[in-house]
């Protein structure tokens, strides 16, 4: 009882904290990306890369820029790791091997930050900084960035610019990531989060016997791993590791971190709507608009709380029951209440750090991490992420009460039509497509049910999970599945570069579509969308997704073990 109301708290607690920074974040973000002022930092960085910060970009220049940055990131990553030994601060560390490498830097590129090595034994510092927690900071940028040019891309009336990505990018990192990791680091010190250069530091146990603690500069990339929803450690435990996350305290400031930028970008949304629909009559020009979504997000983020709560708090199995609990693969520092309120907030953010092992939860409770980012991540989803995400999914609502009414379909005062709701179905079906082929080839192909340590049911749920993770840009993992082989660092790598940039060049191609059109005024017939009832229509329609797709899967897995 004790621990179900200190939860209970906590999560009163986490969303007071989130209201009072909607709104105040939430414009700041709206007047970082329609502000026509550059800083001095940003002219100079124009000056030198020579950008034109005036000039916009059509949807395939944009696109463009998103590709050839990420490409450069992932071959400098790549680099970084495998010349790791001529590096400062490597401390004795070998060159990371190739497919390991290549795995690794797709990864945090990619923003999915899935890990499959020891970062404490494998990586040096130098590579932990300059690669790993500097992807952090831009793979974020760019998700920001996608996001904000659909946005304009509802906003802007007749037009074929989209914005700048370079623009967009700079300012995301200057203005929004680099100055708030920076404060939220200084946070987590003060809470007791290590930050160090040194390899580790030696100490003697009550036996007598010496050994070696890692040690690592942790505060600052704990910081954006959490504000940036990555979700890599930089060590193997991650979150549930003491020198990442030490106390409630800081395990709760982590969890607002992650949910801050996601949540506040809503009002974002509804900001630059107002802002861009300024003299006209649209009903697009509403802030309600970013609300609606927003209340779809914690409809679901709630949902998925309370079934993995209960599923934990009420197990099935002998020695859970005898327990009174499912505390297996949990911190008692913690408890249940505070790993499941993690559990569920990193999987709805495609954050991927975990302050518990999900493969040890439940059967029921398991599934509840692996539904949520099976809905794509959008409860709120990531960093931007989760907004061009639920927008995405919004366009394919709109259309299905287009076609239950007989009438061509609006949303925000834009038409759409052949074009935007192919690009907008193309987004949603790749990360499916990815997750059924890649589970479907892992367990059918001779030698690779080898790297299962668990058989039937729970088994299947690991590698579903393992490729949902990927093919989500989420980057968590159900333990028991060994991934270090040549296959899965193929697969995997491969789900998360397609998984990651097939939608984002769909939802550029549904931006630079929609800014073409003029603004169309609503009618007596235009589905209101700023009315709770579309709110469940959206909401209807993720499950409805989710579900078409892969309840089969999810019978043989979660379900099929819920049941045993």
């Amino acid at each position: 009882m004790n621990d179900t109301v200190a939860g209970l708290f906590q999560v009163g607690l986490l969303l007071v904290l989130l209201a009072v920074v909607y709104v105040p974040f939430g414009d700041y973000m709206a007047r970082v990306f329609t502000s026509e002022r550059d800083w001095r930092v940003e002219s100079a960085l124009y000056r030198l890369v020579r950008v034109d910060p005036a000039s916009g970009q059509r949807w395939s220049t944009y696109a463009a820029g998103v590709l050839g940055f990420s490409f450069v990131s992932i071959v400098l990553l790549y680099l970084l790791q495998r010349l790791q030994p001529l590096l400062p601060m490597a401390f004795g560390r070998d060159a990371v091997a190739p497919s390991m490498a290549f795995n690794t830097a797709v990864s945090f590129t990619t923003n999915t930050n899935w890990q499959s090595y020891v970062p404490e034994q494998v990586l040096g510092n130098t590579v932990q900084m300059a690669g790993l927690t500097v992807q952090n900071v831009v793979s974020a940028a760019v998700g920001i960035a996608v996001a904000i040019a659909l946005v304009r891309g509802f906003v802007r009336p007749g037009a074929d610019r989209i914005g700048n990505f370079w623009v967009d990018l700079t300012r995301g990192v200057v203005r929004i990531l680099l100055p708030f990791s920076f404060g939220a680091a200084i946070l987590l010190i003060a809470m007791g989060v290590t930050m160090s250069l040194r390899s580790g530091v030696d100490v003697t146990g009550v036996d007598g016997a010496t050994q070696t603690l890692p040690l690592a500069p942790t505060a600052s990339q704990e910081a954006i791993k959490e504000l940036g929803t990555n979700g890599g450690g930089i060590f193997n435990a991650n979150s549930s590791h003491p020198f990442e996350n030490p106390n409630a305290l800081s395990n709760l400031f982590e969890i607002f971190l992650l949910l801050v930028i996601p949540v506040c970008l809503t009002r974002t949304f509804g900001t630059m709507l107002v802002v861009g629909s300024a003299g006209s009559a649209s009903a697009a020009g509403n802030r309600r608009q970013g609300t609606v979504l927003l209340s779809v997000m914690g409809m679901l983020w709630a949902a998925m709380l309370a079934l993995a709560w209960c599923a934990e708090t009420h197990p099935n199995g002998p020695a859970t029951l005898t327990a009174g609990g499912a505390l297996e693969g949990k911190e008692v520092r913690f408890g249940i209440p505070a790993s499941v309120l993690f559990g569920v907030s990193t999987t709805g953010t495609s954050t991927g750090a975990v302050n518990s092992m999900h493969d040890s939860w439940t059967g029921g409770g398991g599934g509840v991490p692996l539904l949520n980012i099976l809905f794509g991540e959008v409860a709120p989803g990531g960093v931007g992420a989760g907004l061009y995400g639920i927008l995405v999914l919004a366009v394919i609502a709109v259309f299905l009460a287009g076609l239950m009414v007989g009438r061509t379909p609006e949303y925000l005062g834009k038409k759409l039509g052949r074009r935007e709701v192919t690009a907008a179905a193309v987004a949603i079906l790749a990360m499916p497509t990815l997750v059924l082929v890649g589970t479907g080839l892992a367990i059918a192909l001779p030698g690779t049910r080898e790297a299962l340590n668990n058989a039937g049911a729970h088994g299947f749920s690991e590698v579903l999970y393992a490729f949902a993770s990927a093919a989500n840009n989420n980057g968590s993992a159900f333990a028991g599945l060994t991934v270090t082989g040549d296959f899965f660092q193929a697969a995997l790598g491969l789900a998360m570069l397609l998984g990651r940039f097939v939608p984002i060049l769909a939802v550029l191609a549904l931006a630079g579509s929609l800014a073409q059109q003029r603004r169309v005024e609503p009618g007596a017939g235009t589905l209101a969308t700023d009315k709770p009832l579309f709110g469940v229509l959206v909401g209807g329609t993720v499950v409805l997704v989710a579900a078409l797709t892969f309840f089969p899967a999810l019978a043989l897995g979660p379900l099929a073990e819920a049941l045993a």
